[in-house]
């Protein structure tokens, strides 16, 4: 085994893994018009409830945004997707736009941290196993 092969060995172990996606940015939300139609996930869009679409994020990504000027937070899921613009990072429902407070201002800017979900590929205890599926004793 050569040195180089060693380094990748060691970088590959003690790397955690993708970092969590954070930015700094603009931020609109959907007009009211949009309720009803189809998302890229395939989702209807709910004016009502907490998403959000994202250029590259992966759908089902839960996605902590705050308004900048005020400070309020919303935690939305990426549920469509949105081109790639220069001009906003992120476009939240209607109901995400309320929370965050910045439907009057149209746009507003933000930050936007993706939540891990944490310990939910592991179980806190072990299934139960039915007796029809355990092995008979003979």
């Amino acid at each position: 085994m050569n040195i180089n092969s060693i380094i990748l060995v060691i970088a590959f172990f003690l790397n955690p893994g993708p970092a969590a996606y954070f930015a700094d940015g603009k931020a609109s939300f959907y007009s009211d018009r949009m309720h009803g139609h189809r998302t890229a996930s395939g989702e209807r869009y709910d004016k009502a409830l907490l998403t959000a679409a994202h250029a590259s994020l992966p759908f089902n990504t839960l996605l902590e945004v705050t308004n900048l000027k005020n400070g309020k937070t919303v935690v939305v899921k990426v549920n469509d997707r949105m081109a790639r613009s220069r001009h906003t990072i992120i476009d939240v429902s209607k109901a995400a736009a309320l929370q965050l407070d910045m439907v009057r201002d149209g746009v507003g800017r933000v930050q936007v941290r993706e939540l891990k979900e944490g310990g939910e590929s592991q179980q806190d205890e072990p299934l139960a196993v039915s007796e029809a599926e355990a092995p008979a004793n003979q």
